[in-house]
């Protein structure tokens, strides 16, 4: 593969060991906070303390990317986090446990996260050939998928052996290894960022996003589908399928989704799409199967072939959804669109987990699984009604003169 022995080639190592340290620090944390504190009331802080400043700093991080040299981003992220993940190893290592040095580590790193998504969506394009973008994200997302499934079983066996804070230590190693890899990535040449204030660069970015009114209607679907899967999925699927078979059910369905995820990621680096936007949107409603198989049976056969099917749907639309908005947006503006377009997709993932218990609660959480199964597959498509996106007439546009 061309592509590995380019420069994308130190991006994709560097990055799938990014990956690897983020799927093992989700799992690493949790536990190491549990087995610190023996309270879920602790984790519940801890997880809360990271997650809202990344969604509170996402457009600034948007705008710092496009402003600055992404690589430089991504170097800095990279070792901002790993001195996080270091001073949260050392408090642990030396049983000094307090929730609020671990909650203020937990919102520094959540910090520094929100300025590393961006930049990691929008250098792609800088270090491929446009021809190159669906094979430069079918292969970054089989790192991912491959991370998803190795990380957390490396840091559940490290925090069963040694503890939670030397899982968080290897952490740390992961994210100075990725930086080493970032460094060898060659400079890009680009515009110097005009002397204004943030808050124009934002303005501008949001600009950017309104004008393309296929990426709002993507947007506004994207967050629709977390709104109808995230919440039903993650809250009602192991306590169906646990209910039929036990807690080894629902893991062996999410082992089947993962699979899934991967094989396709794989298929994807030589799959050909003629019309790669309205092609995904098709695959993308094969999610709402596995929701379904949850709300009409909840049989853990039944539930893992459906997410497997559904995992393959889900690998193609978010490639093709990366690689068109890669490919459309203009680079000096990627980043920003790329944060607005993550702000509002996400900011329904709480509203929906919230949502969920006491709905199921009130009509059932089987009966609640498949009107969520039946919306989702409605919502993927309905930008299709776009007749932009349905024939997929994507025209690059210009970015706003300063």
């Amino acid at each position: 593969m061309h592509l590995l022995t380019g420069r994308f080639g130190w991006f994709f190592v560097g990055r799938t060991v990014d990956l690897a340290g983020s799927s093992m620090t989700t799992v690493a944390l949790a536990l190491a906070v549990l087995q610190a504190s023996g309270g879920m009331t602790d984790l519940g802080v801890v997880l809360a303390a990271n997650l809202v400043p990344t969604l509170v700093l996402l457009l600034v991080g948007g705008a710092v990317a496009d402003r600055v040299s992404r690589r430089t981003v991504l170097i800095v992220t990279n070792l901002a986090t790993a001195v996080v993940m270091a001073a949260m190893a050392v408090v642990l290592i030396t049983g000094s446990y307090d929730l609020v040095v671990i909650a203020c580590l937990a919102f520094a790193g959540g910090a520094v996260s929100a300025f590393s998504q961006p930049a990691l969506r929008g250098i792609v394009p800088e270090l491929v050939e446009r021809r190159d973008l669906q094979r430069a994200n079918a292969l970054l997302s089989g790192s991912q998928n491959t991370a998803r499934i190795l990380g957390p079983v490396v840091a559940g066996v490290l925090v069963a052996t040694v503890g939670g804070g030397w899982a968080l230590a290897v952490d740390a190693a992961s994210y100075l290894l990725a930086a080493a890899a970032f460094t060898r990535i060659p400079g890009t040449t680009r515009a110097p960022a005009a002397h204004r204030p943030l808050w124009r660069d934002l303005a501008d970015g949001w600009a950017v996003f309104r004008s393309m009114r296929w990426v709002v209607v993507m947007t506004v679907s994207f967050a629709l589908v977390n709104a109808f899967s995230v919440g039903p999925w993650n809250v009602l699927g192991p306590q169906v399928v646990s209910g039929h078979d036990g807690a080894v059910g629902w893991g062996t369905v999410q082992t089947v989704r993962a699979a899934g995820l991967l094989l396709m990621s794989v298929v994807a680096v030589r799959l050909v799409l003629r019309r790669p936007l309205r092609d995904g949107r098709l695959w993308g409603a094969l999610g709402g199967l596995p929701l379904l198989a949850l709300g009409l049976s909840g049989e853990t056969w039944l539930v893992a072939a459906a997410a497997f099917v559904g995992g393959l749907g889900f690998t193609v639309a978010a490639i093709t959804w990366e690689s068109t908005l890669q490919a459309a947006v203009p680079g000096e503006s990627l980043s920003r669109v790329a944060a607005y377009d993550d702000l509002l997709s996400y900011v329904t993932i709480p509203l929906s987990q919230l949502a969920v218990g006491p709905l199921a609660a009130s009509h059932g959480a089987k009966e609640v699984s498949v009107v969520c199964g039946i919306a989702f597959t409605v919502v993927c498509l309905l930008p299709l009604l776009n007749r932009d996106i349905r024939a997929d007439r994507i025209v690059p546009k210009q970015a706003p003169a300063a």
